[in-house]
């Protein structure tokens, strides 16, 4: 054989290792969207962590009516579940399900005994001083082991650090449409999932000319909008504050949007008489003065002499 007609096979096999790796590669792939139910569980005890299903939060005595406790929509490859997680939903399908073993240098870390520190005990309110307090100490987060006279032990490790966990987790649906894709990522950095809409939205926006001498010519062109309902508790959210432009930017990348426009809507009815005092002031009149200078108890004729007299003078 020649080495042209070795080059030709060899490329001939290169093709078809490249079409079975595209055949094989079916099922959830990174960046498609799903909505999954799971559960959370500490190794060694079977501790609940975490869960989407209420009935199993109610055994495990977590609050539920603190939380709310149903599916959530994730991002492969965005880094919303652990990364053995994700590895294992590559190829899965809806309804597809299983259990994940998560080692605590993936999960929270494993324990290191010189994170627990002694702390001045007048670091720490009063009201916190108690064996098990989660505390907050120089913008760290700890738990009060111990305090004696004015020295405390407090342990800034992770809660769940050195805990392997399980993930149990179902596939219940692939997600194709943006607007749900884009409501289930801000659910996953806010907490909870406001209103969107997708909105494609024509533009007219200025061609270069080829020449410098010739004016510019203009052309329509169509942009994909995300409008974001700005809840109270996103603005009252500070992580939210800090991060909304790389959250944005997320959802521009993963979603295929050229702009996020976020809506703050402010509710009528909280200052209905301020229209009217402004208006009034514009020039509403001898009558709007009389009645404004009656509520302050002042007689409106009295003082017309008053200022006449100072014009006098």
């Amino acid at each position: 054989m020649s080495d042209q007609e070795q080059a030709d096979a060899a490329a001939d096999a290169s093709e078809a290792d490249s079409e079975e790796t595209e055949d094989a590669a079916t099922g959830l792939q990174d960046g498609d969207f799903v909505r999954i139910a799971y559960t959370i569980r500490t190794a060694d005890d079977d501790q609940v962590i975490d869960t989407t299903d209420e009935a199993v939060a109610e055994e495990a005595e977590i609050d539920t009516e603190e939380y709310e406790f149903e599916p959530r929509i994730i991002a492969i490859g965005a880094g919303h579940v652990f990364a053995s997680v994700e590895d294992a939903l590559i190829g899965a399908e809806a309804g597809d399900e299983g259990t994940v073993d998560v080692p605590a240098a993936e999960a929270f870390g494993e324990y290191d005994p010189e994170e627990v520190e002694t702390v001045k005990a007048d670091k720490i309110g009063e009201d916190e001083r108690y064996p098990g307090a989660q505390i907050q100490i120089d913008g760290q987060q700890g738990r009060l082991e111990t305090i004696i006279g004015g020295r405390a032990r407090v342990d800034f490790n992770h809660p769940l650090a050195g805990e392997d966990l399980e993930y149990e987790y179902e596939v219940l649906e692939v997600i194709e449409d943006r607007a749900e894709k884009a409501t289930g990522m801000l659910g996953m950095y806010l907490q909870e999932e406001p209103e969107v809409r997708i909105e494609t939205v024509t533009e007219t926006e200025e061609v270069p000319a080829e020449d410098d001498d010739e004016e510019p010519e203009t052309e329509e062109v169509e942009t994909d909008v995300l409008y974001i309902e700005a809840s109270p508790g996103m603005q009252m959210n500070q992580q939210w504050m800090f991060q909304k432009q790389q959250v944005a930017q997320d959802l521009m990348d993963r979603l295929d949007l050229d702009r996020v426009v976020i809506e703050e809507v402010i509710e009528g009815g909280g200052m209905g008489g301020l229209g009217g005092m402004m208006g009034g002031m514009g020039g509403g009149g001898a009558g709007d003065i009389e009645d404004a200078l009656e509520d302050v108890d002042v007689d409106a004729d009295d003082l017309a002499e008053e200022l006449e007299d100072l014009d006098e003078e």
